[in-house]
């Protein structure tokens, strides 16, 4: 999965993330920056997503795609689909740009709009990441999980740099009887949850 990266899925990761390193330095609005994963949290998703059930693949927060560059190497080597939702349409261009241009837009599918209107559309899902605003983690998590098969798998993003916010939530999942849950320090620092 990782030795045969493609080059324009290389290249195009490689200018994301000078994109969102220039973003920081200059203050781009918080909106407006690509806010992306760090490269050793999009291989741990890669890996995470490869290991899933069969079934649907969800990201609900596509920003530019890197994220969904990293799953779309675990949908290749396992033969998945990735759909992926981002709400603001100034995004959804870079990500589509991404897409064509690292080659992967026929396993990956992008639906702009808020991903909370379109959730309940999906049934059978085994890997869902959580990436988006985050007053938004509650209702995601509770209208995905109901939705998830045996095994399938949860991940959230920033649980440990925006644990100020994320706490509450945090706490719920990992005594939520209907999953398996651990915070891994990887990153940010993800919430890992497996249906049980």
């Amino acid at each position: 999965m990782f030795r045969d990266i493609s080059e324009p899925v290389l290249s195009r990761m490689r200018f994301l993330e000078a994109t969102d390193g220039r973003q920081r330095i200059d203050g781009t609005d918080h909106l407006e920056r690509l806010r992306q994963i760090p490269p050793v949290t999009g291989r741990f998703l890669a890996v995470l997503a490869a290991s899933a059930p069969p079934g649907a693949w969800l990201e609900i927060g596509t920003s530019g795609g890197y994220s969904a560059l990293w799953l779309s190497l675990a949908c290749r080597a396992v033969g998945g689909r990735l759909t992926t939702f981002e709400v603001l349409e100034s995004k959804a261009a870079i990500a589509r740009e991404t897409f064509d241009k690292a080659g992967v837009a026929d396993v990956v599918n992008l639906v702009v709009g808020d991903a909370r209107d379109h959730l309940d559309n999906y049934d059978g899902v085994a890997f869902c990441f959580l990436d988006a605003e985050k007053e938004y983690y509650d209702a995601c998590y509770e209208t995905v999980v109901p939705r998830m098969v045996e095994g399938a798998i949860l991940v959230a993003d920033n649980v440990i740099s925006h644990e100020e916010i994320l706490e509450p939530m945090v706490d719920r999942v990992l005594r939520d009887d209907r999953v398996d849950a651990v915070v891994v320090p990887v990153g940010s620092g993800v919430l890992v949850a497996r249906k049980a």
